[in-house]
This record gives structure tokens, C-alpha cells and sequence, in this order.
């Protein structure tokens, strides 16, 4: 096992990001509390957070929190684009690149010393070219493990950099909460603290089996790792999907069951087409929901035979879908998320019969025609006049 003995993986992670774009292209906005998304928080700016409004929050709690706030429509398309050129500026930093989402990623800058510099150098000077290149604030964590420069970077937010020398790791990890912690979310957190577990280091003191007794094998000796900083694992490139999903927030309004099933519809339309653009087929259709209590629910299905036809996976959809409908008109949906996981390549599967399906056709026409055309170009008549609302893909395995 390779265990590296410097500083050098960097962690960067733009600054509220969607609030950012914003902020760059309307200079009206800069320096104001800026909320994208009106029914659901998608993103704030710094200023907005000062008073309390964060991602995923309604949008009425939120513009009572801060009711001189801007709120702004969300552009998928404005963000997608600054991803591309922030990712641009990664590449020319070093090849070993592993993307974590459309905003964030490690970089891998061991061997460049000669060539560009510490990797302090380096970190000030990506940031100095995205902003230069980019018009956008980034941080940058850089410390000897993935885990711990991403704890860095969170630490330095916003627009910030901080460095963390090996001989320092464990005097900067120690004091922070648990919930620094990967895989320490509220549930953990709660019993962490209901034991007098407030830090990092307090984890740290116990040994793995009180830990794994408290938190069940997987989780206790996840945690008790990170809180020695063990975390081997490289920065991978190239590595392809185990999933691809995308999920819309609904807001807390009624909807009606026809509503519902149309959202489905674009859901699932715009993740079998990204589905075939990468040539690959699914396994598993997993249906996400969250409802006005805040309570969740997963169901997912396993196919018979791999797919990547819009008609099937709809299908699918719509069975997971009603069986959870006692639940939706209990608390009401806030949420939809679609992911299609087991993925495999589209050529590595052994034709079924028969060979032209006359779904498989109808995709790549329809596909085709998009590509060419623009993504509105054609639509089912069941979406025609409806708002397609914004869309947030999710995060890979």
C-alpha cells in the first residue's frame, strides 16, 4: 500500500458555486445576499449565508431569514459552461484530475515540483488563474491525504487556501467537530455527542471495536481511520460511473398526481439521453423522494436484461413510483431523484431479440434530433406547456 509522505494532493472547491456565477455575470448582484432557486434553495451566496439561509432549504424559510435577498432563477446551461472552463484550468495544472462534482475536485500535483513549484505554489496559482480565466472565487486544500485536503478546503472557505504539513495533520484534525468526519451526518453525529463525542480527537482516543460497537463494523472502522488521517487512497482519473442520476425540487406545494408523473417524465427523458450519450446501459433504476416532513424514501428495481430505452426505465419509474403513493399523499413530495446504476458498456451486451426494437429506434431518433436541434426541439405533448423546472445532476458513486 502506498502511503505518500508530502503534501501534495490538492482538494478545490469553487465558492458557492451557482450564487458565484451569478454574481460574476450580473454585477448588480455582487456583494449582495444572492439565493438561486425560489421553491427550494439551490444555492446562497456568502452573504446570504450570514443569515442562516443554506442549499436544500425552502425558499419561504429562507426569504424569511434574509428577506432582502435576491432570488434568482436558476441558468443550468451558465453553469455548466463555467464547470467546463474551471475544469480547463484543473487539466492544465497536472493530468491527474478526479472530478467529484461540477464544482469540485482532487488534483494530484506529487512530481511537478521541478516543472511548476511547490505544491503551495501551485495552489496559488490555480487559484489565480481561475479567477483571472474564470471570474470565479475558489479554494484549495492541500495536505498528504484526499481526506484531509478536503477537510482543508472546508476549513479555508470562502476564497481561501490553506496547506497542511504532515507533521501538523493531526494538531489541525483533532480539534474540529466529528461531523469533519466523512460519513458523520446528523444520525451519527447524535450519537457521537450523546456519548460526550464532540471532536475529532475524542474519536480518535477510542479504540476501533468501542467505535464499531457504537456504529455498526462498516462505519466504526471508516471513522476510526480518518481520525488517525488514514486514507491511502490515490486521485484516480478516468474512472467511469457507477451511476447517473439527476433530481428536481419540487417546493412544498400541492401536486397532483398528473403533475407528478409529468416531472418523472423529464427526469427520466433527460437521464436515458445521457445514459446513451456515454454509450452505456443500466442494471438498477433506484426512485429518490423527500416529502414535506423532510422524511425520505429510496426504492430501486433491478432489471431483468440491461437497458438504456426511455420506455423501460419510465416503466420502472412509474411502478416504484406508485407504490410509494400512500406515502406522497401523507406528506406531500418535495423532491424527485432518478439514478440509474450497475452500468455497463452499451457493446459489451449481448443483443436481446428482437434486434431493432422500436424503442432503441425511437431514442436515437429522438436523440438525434436534440443533438442537432437543441434539447427543445422536441418534447413529449404530456411536458408541452409545462415548466421543465431546473435539474441537478448527482454526484457519481
Amino acid at each position: 500500500m502506498f502511503v505518500r509522505s508530502k503534501a501534495e494532493i490538492l482538494h478545490a472547491d469553487l465558492d458557492a458555486f451557482y450564487a458565484s456565477v451569478e454574481q460574476r455575470d450580473d454585477p448588480r448582484l455582487r456583494g449582495r445576499p444572492v439565493i438561486v432557486g425560489a421553491g427550494v434553495v439551490l444555492a446562497a451566496s456568502y452573504e446570504a449565508k450570514a443569515f442562516g439561509v443554506c442549499a436544500a432549504m425552502g425558499g419561504a424559510q429562507a426569504r424569511r431569514l434574509c428577506p432582502h435577498a435576491v432570488v434568482v432563477p436558476p441558468r443550468m446551461a451558465a453553469y455548466s459552461a463555467a464547470s467546463r472552463a474551471v475544469f480547463a484550468v484543473f487539466a492544465d495544472t497536472t493530468p491527474l484530475v478526479e472530478g467529484l462534482s461540477i464544482d469540485e475536485a482532487f488534483l494530484d500535483v506529487g512530481g511537478l515540483r521541478r516543472v511548476s513549484g511547490t505544491p503551495m505554489e501551485i495552489a496559488v496559482r490555480l487559484r489565480r488563474e481561475v479567477r483571472e480565466r474564470v471570474g470565479l472565487p475558489i479554494t484549495v486544500g492541500v495536505a498528504r491525504t484526499k481526506f484531509l485536503a478536503k477537510v482543508a478546503s472546508a476549513v479555508a472557505k470562502p476564497d481561501g487556501l490553506l496547506v497542511v504539513p504532515p507533521d501538523g495533520e493531526l494538531d489541525f484534525l483533532h480539534p474540529l467537530p466529528v461531523e469533519r468526519l466523512w460519513g458523520v451526518g446528523q444520525i451519527t453525529a447524535d450519537k457521537l455527542r450523546s456519548r460526550g463525542i464532540t471532536t475529532v480527537g475524542e474519536v480518535a482516543d477510542l479504540e476501533e471495536p468501542t467505535l464499531v460497537s457504537m456504529l455498526g463494523r462498516a462505519s466504526g472502522r471508516h471513522l476510526h481511520a480518518l481520525a488517525h488521517n488514514r486514507d491511502p487512497r490515490p486521485v484516480q482519473i478516468g474512472r467511469r460511473r457507477r451511476s447517473i442520476g439527476t433530481q428536481r425540487a419540487l417546493g412544498r406545494g400541492a401536486r397532483s398526481a398528473e403533475e407528478i408523473d409529468a416531472i418523472l417524465v423529464a427526469l427520466v427523458d433527460r437521464v436515458a439521453r445521457r445514459l446513451r450519450a456515454a454509450t452505456r446501459v443500466c442494471r438498477t433504476v433506484v426512485l429518490r423522494l423527500r416529502f414535506g416532513d423532510f422524511s425520505r424514501a429510496t426504492r430501486s428495481h433491478t432489471l431483468p436484461c440491461p437497458t438504456n430505452q426511455t420506455e423501460a426505465i419510465l416503466a420502472t419509474l412509474r411502478g416504484l413510483l406508485a407504490a410509494t403513493a400512500a406515502l406522497v399523499e401523507r406528506a406531500g413530495l418535495t423532491l424527485v431523484g432518478v439514478s440509474l446504476a450497475n452500468l455497463d458498456d452499451a457493446t459489451a451486451i449481448q443483443l436481446q431479440l428482437p434486434f431493432a426494437a422500436r424503442g432503441g429506434v425511437l431514442d436515437g431518433a429522438v436523440d438525434d434530433i436534440r443533438d442537432r436541434f437543441g434539447s427543445a426541439a422536441i418534447t413529449r405533448a404530456v411536458l408541452l406547456g409545462r415548466d421543465p423546472g431546473p435539474t441537478v445532476p448527482l454526484l457519481p458513486d
